[in-house]
């Protein structure tokens, strides 16, 4: 990275322009083009500096529903297991663990009930129960990284 990649996170981080044209507008705060600004952040995510660039939405606020959900997954069955999960539409990030529950994943469907109906498919297609933890509470961390 170098400077002006490091000024791109962090500008970004603290908030993204809504407007017709967010991209030449934020363009223009780092004092760069637009057509600079999209190259770097293509290379940053090509890179895997950022895995993700994008809102976070409330989508319960939208109708849908989010869940953290684990499973705990036969170390020799773990590799297939995620190829499963991580094709679903609706399974957003998947991690392995050191613990009995060896696999984490965030459920987001665009219905509270999509949630169940996922769930289900999951432990058809893999034989492996899945622990569903809704969120009981909402917490704003605000958290930021300082390139």
């Amino acid at each position: 990275m170098d400077a002006t990649d490091r000024a791109v996170v962090n500008h970004l981080q603290g908030g993204f322009p809504v407007c017709e044209y967010p991209y030449r507008v934020a363009a223009e705060q780092l004092g760069i083009t637009e057509d600079e600004l999209l190259t770097r952040l293509q290379q940053l995510l090509a890179e895997k500096i950022l895995t993700r660039f994008g809102p976070m939405v409330q989508i319960e606020r939208m109708g849908g529903a989010f869940s953290l959900a684990a499973m705990s997954v036969p170390e020799a069955d773990f590799d297939h297991v995620a190829e499963v999960v991580n094709a679903l539409p609706e399974v957003a990030h998947n991690y392995q663990r050191a613990h009995a529950l060896n696999m984490w994943f965030v459920l987001a469907t665009e219905t509270p009930d999509g949630i169940a109906a996922t769930i289900a498919k999951i432990e058809a297609a893999t034989g492996n129960r899945v622990l569903n933890m809704p969120k009981e509470r909402e917490y704003f961390v605000g958290a930021r990284f300082t390139a």
